[in-house]
């Protein structure tokens, strides 16, 4: 989460530059991987790391590498999971971080330059401030969508190796519906809602005091 959400504030601030040439075109680009379906993209990265004849290994091996048994190493299993994810929803969180950019007045910016507030300047006192709100709204999306993660790592890894790619909708999932534990997953269910309810108001109580 804290990569897909620098990275897209990163992209957010290239896509709101004046001198960006093709915006609507850049803007829709990035934003296409959330239309994509999530059992379709899921599939897509797991025959892109396929151990034996996955692109990425493929790759690898031309430029001399082994490669790596990536669905089926703990390390390697948890890192298709982060770039799936990141690829799917960083353009998502750019075009919200993009609207609170796009609503900060420019006489801000305008009287911190006048005040000689460097780029990076500008960018702390101005650019952030400006857009904590929704930077706010993004952060506790991804913190909810965190928790309920389940398809990726469901058709990707299937939750392994050994659990090293389990999560809380991927338990819940094995307990209701493959061991008919309901009781079990029902509580699972109603802690992933607590937890989302509970991290959402921290971080809303955090940033407002700051």
């Amino acid at each position: 989460m804290p990569l897909m959400l620098t990275l897209a504030l990163l992209l957010a601030l290239a896509l709101n530059s004046a001198l960006l040439r093709a915006k609507g075109f850049f803007r829709f680009a990035f934003f296409a991987p959330v239309v994509v379906g999530a059992v379709a993209y899921s599939a897509v990265f797991r025959l892109l790391f396929n151990t034996e004849f996955g692109a990425v290994n493929a790759l690898l091996r031309a430029l001399g590498h082994p490669g790596y048994d990536w669905l089926y190493s703990p390390g390697p299993a948890m890192a298709v999971i982060v770039l799936a994810l990141t690829w799917r929803w960083t353009g998502y969180n750019a075009i919200i971080l993009l609207a609170g950019l796009q609503s900060i007045p420019k006489e801000l910016y305008e009287a911190a330059e006048l005040d000689g507030a460097g780029p990076w300047q500008r960018f702390r006192h101005v650019t952030l401030p400006g857009i904590r709100p929704v930077l706010l709204f993004a952060l506790v999306l991804s913190i909810i969508g965190t928790l309920q993660l389940f398809t990726e790592p469901f058709l990707i890894t299937g939750g392994g190796p050994g659990n090293a790619t389990m999560t809380l909708g991927v338990y819940l999932y094995q307990q209701g519906f493959r061991s008919f534990n309901f009781g079990y997953a029902s509580a699972i269910a109603y802690t992933v809602a607590l937890l989302a309810a509970l991290f959402s108001f921290l971080q809303m109580r955090l940033w407002r005091e700051r």
